[in-house]
């Protein structure tokens, strides 16, 4: 009997837990999935990144000054560390996850998770949308349009770089007015 009343209260998190995931709107208007760049040479886009503009997401609520930094494990897989400081408090954030690569992508398309290894349904699709022949820029989104980043290499690329990127978002059905620059 104790169990049943264990379990209750963790079933009551799981339409609370999909309300979270649900309430993310869907900022790309096109149909279908959008492409992704033809391949993507992981040692070349390993390294720290700037988060340039975003969607606004719950995870990175007060996030100023945000970094990517990424890095090659030896099993295939891709180490994931997010940063930033929190505006409210001036504290560090910080997030680590490790990214998989969808296979038969070029290694265009990947999968990130941030949840423990025991939480099986937590990846979260990563893919390259745009990126400067000298791996200096990216467009990185998911194809249901509820997250998109441009990151760069500098916390301050020139504004032909970012316009490239805002025109890549666009023709690939992503909105550009919801995007927060960075501050």
């Amino acid at each position: 009997m104790r169990k049943r009343y264990i379990a209750l209260p963790l079933l009551a998190l799981i339409p609370l837990a999909a309300a979270c995931v649900l309430a993310q709107p869907d900022n790309r208007t096109a149909k279908g999935k959008p492409a992704t760049v033809a391949e993507v040479d992981l040692t070349r886009y390993a390294g720290t990144w700037y988060e340039i503009a975003r969607y606004p997401n719950s995870f990175e609520k007060n996030c100023i000054n945000t970094t990517a930094t990424y890095g090659l494990n030896d099993d295939g897989t891709v180490s994931v560390v997010n940063e930033c400081t929190n505006s409210e408090t001036g504290e560090t954030k910080r997030a680590e996850g490790t990214a998989r690569i969808v296979d038969g992508s070029n290694n265009s398309k990947l999968e990130v998770k941030f949840a423990p290894d025991w939480v099986p349904f937590a990846w979260g699709d990563y893919w390259i949308l745009a990126l400067e022949a000298d791996y200096s820029a990216a467009l990185v989104g998911s194809p249901d349009g509820k997250y998109l980043w441009i990151l760069a290499r500098e916390e301050a690329p020139k504004q032909a770089v970012i316009d490239r990127m805002l025109n890549a978002a666009r023709e690939k059905g992503f909105a550009t007015e919801p995007l927060v620059f960075r501050q």
